[in-house]
């Protein structure tokens, strides 16, 4: 099973995210938009059920507290010049890297560390942009609503793929 470790998002959060997608629909890029919202902080790919169990274990030592974090504005991967993702940032950011780097540390006997761990929420997947200037102006122009919200908990999660996009179950809730 496809499994990767998470934050999931409050509701209004998640309609925020709905409206900046509509909006950017509006632009006419050739785009697929994510419809599960959630802030990833580790794939971990295909497991069997024992390595879920493993993985429930090690992820269990993680502590944190709890911490509040802010969407904040459009970003874009890998780069303006070559636009493949977009998203939508949170801040401060520390906390959530902070998280990300105690999960790595209590999976780093089972999988690789993140390289470049970067706290963020897909918006869309980018297939064409014709005119990238013109196309991050309009991101620029779209008001994010600056939404705070509590992190008290992460998830071990399941992704099943069907023809309708990714369905998304809760294996394990890890609280503060």
């Amino acid at each position: 099973m496809r499994c990767f470790i998470s934050i999931e998002l409050p509701e209004e959060v998640k309609k925020e995210l709905q409206k900046l997608q509509e909006d950017i629909r509006s632009s006419n890029i050739k785009a697929s938009f994510s419809k599960g919202f959630h802030l990833t902080l580790k794939y971990l790919g295909d497991l069997t059920p024992e390595k879920v169990e493993h993985v429930k274990k090690r992820l269990s030592s993680c502590k944190f507290k709890k911490f509040e974090v802010t969407l904040d504005d459009f970003g874009v991967f890998p780069n303006e010049k070559h636009i493949k993702v977009i998203w939508v940032g949170i801040k401060p950011e520390e906390d959530v890297v902070k998280l990300q780097k105690e999960i790595d540390e209590a999976m780093q006997k089972d999988f690789k560390k993140e390289k470049q761990f970067k706290a963020h929420l897909t918006l869309a997947r980018i297939k064409h942009v014709k005119d990238k200037e013109n196309f991050l102006q309009f991101l620029k122009n779209i008001e994010i609503k600056k939404i705070n919200f509590s992190v008290n908990e992460f998830k071990l999660m399941r992704s099943t793929l069907t023809a309708e996009g990714p369905v998304y179950d809760e294996l394990f809730v890890y609280k503060q």
